[in-house]
């Protein structure tokens, strides 16, 4: 799995910032780690020089095999909150998506039995 960090120019994050943002996007996928090929970080910020409320943004893609891409943002006052509502938000949309194909806390789902095989 591949991650790539994209800031604009007015985002300041330094090597060290960047392997930490990575890991933690790493460990909040790590269910998903086998069906993701790429995720992709997108920082900004907004209102550029002038301040203003929840003017950074992050928008995080992740790239799944076989399936179209998940896309979620969060706007927050600080690049670091604004990633940490988006890897959350990410966490939940991977969750939905693709914990309802992996059936119910890791078990095989029933839907596809027949209904001489389905447990009684």
């Amino acid at each position: 799995m591949q991650i790539h960090v994209n800031k604009d120019s007015h985002i300041r994050i330094d090597e060290d910032i960047t392997e930490r943002l990575e890991a933690t996007l790493e460990s909040a996928v790590e269910r998903f780690r086998d069906r993701i090929t790429r995720l992709e970080v997108h920082l900004g910020d907004e209102n550029a020089a002038k301040s203003g409320v929840d003017d950074k943004r992050c928008a995080l893609e992740a790239r799944i095999a076989g399936q179209q891409p998940v896309v979620v943002t969060h706007h927050a006052a600080t690049v670091k909150d604004a990633f940490d509502g988006a890897v959350e938000r990410l966490h939940n949309a991977l969750d939905s998506k693709l914990g309802r194909d992996s059936g119910h806390k890791g078990g095989a789902s029933i839907r596809h039995m027949k209904a001489d095989e389905k447990p009684h």
